[in-house]
């Protein structure tokens, strides 16, 4: 698994986030606008980055009140009903109250190939199974951000700590990271999730069944991803640590550990939000990947990736289950990414108002 294409690591960060910027305003005057104040200016004008934004947080919402919006618009996503799929083909009826043709096992003018999407079902009926499609929708939506939120975090915070170390210590610390982090950087991540998912016993750590697995893959992509974010603070911390205002709280007697996280830290916060952005998406795909390939969250609990797997024998038959999950993660890995690339524009210092 490989970092995103458009990671920030040319971010310019300013010595602190919220200098006061006295630039010529066109009008023979300064601006006095603080560099969030600007950043925030620039992120409004860029609508793509707003639409996005505005996916993101609906997204989230939706997830964090998938019970609620399941039991008002649609049904439990564990709940089956058979009796509106055809049973010879699993293919959901167009009305399951009209008889059987004379003669006919199968009365393929009463086939919904796109599932039956009406009031009670917003998005349809799942294959085979009957579930609703909308409230699997939304579960699903629950386990992808929880995983890429806390793999990030994780990963944040180990990229933060280890990166930083490394930039202001040097010599023989920020070789031993630094190897540390081509090792890291050369494992097959992919590979050995797979290989270590799938042999894990039924109960760790007082964790059991998809809260094990959810634990488990949270901690393969946060713990073999942070040499990512890591270069990044490091390549920052090494330029930072120049600076006038370092310079001064070691003057002032100021320890190694107030320096790094009250002086240099605040002023990476920036690239690794920018980081972080374009991170989750990323590990969005791969949950859904691992779950694709049989290994990540168990059934019956919803999974984007698991619903895709599933749709792969049904596709021909029922074209709108391969299109429906395949559509939330496009949506949700673009409206991240295009968020992302506007706040590393917005905060940029080269990008000009």
């Amino acid at each position: 698994m490989s970092a995103p294409s458009h990671a920030p690591e040319s971010v310019e960060q300013p010595e602190a986030a919220d200098t006061v910027t006295k630039a010529p305003d066109g009008r023979g005057g300064s601006d006095n606008r603080s560099l969030r104040q600007i950043a925030w200016q620039r992120l409004r004008k860029d609508k793509v980055a707003m639409i996005s934004g505005v996916v993101v947080v609906l997204l989230i919402l939706a997830a964090i009140l998938a019970p609620l919006l399941a039991k008002w618009f649609g049904h439990p996503p564990t709940q089956y009903h058979q009796d509106l799929i055809e049973p010879n083909t699993g293919v959901p009826f167009k009305d399951p109250d009209k008889p059987l043709p004379a003669g006919q096992l199968i009365d393929r003018d009463n086939l919904d190939p796109w599932g039956a999407m009406s009031s009670e079902h917003l998005l349809g009926l799942e294959p085979i199974t009957g579930r609703d499609l909308f409230s699997r929708i939304l579960y699903g939506a629950q386990i992808s951000l929880l995983v890429a939120f806390l793999s990030t975090l994780l990963c944040v915070a180990l990229g933060t700590v280890l990166g930083i170390v490394a930039g202001y210590k040097g010599g023989w610390v920020d070789t031993v990271i630094s190897r540390a982090m081509d090792i890291f950087l050369a494992f097959p991540l992919l590979l050995f999730a797979i290989a270590l998912v799938g042999v894990i016993p039924e109960g760790l750590l007082g964790l059991t069944g998809n809260g094990l697995r959810v634990g488990l893959i949270v901690f393969i992509i946060g713990f073999f991803n942070w040499p990512y974010i890591a270069r990044i603070v490091r390549g920052q911390t090494l330029s930072l640590r120049e600076r006038e205002f370092v310079e001064a709280a070691k003057s002032l007697g100021a320890s190694n550990r107030h320096i790094l996280f009250k002086e240099i830290l605040p002023n990476l916060v920036t690239p690794i939000l920018v980081y972080a952005t374009l991170l989750i998406p990323t590990n969005i795909l791969f949950e859904a990947a691992l779950s694709f390939l049989g290994v990540g969250i168990n059934p019956p609990t919803p999974s984007w990736g698991k619903m895709l797997s599933e749709a792969v024998p049904v596709y021909e038959t029922a074209p709108y289950f391969v299109i429906i999950p395949g559509l939330a993660i496009f949506i949700t890995v673009l409206a991240f990414n295009l968020f992302g690339d506007g706040l590393r524009d917005a905060f940029d210092p080269k990008t000009s108002d």
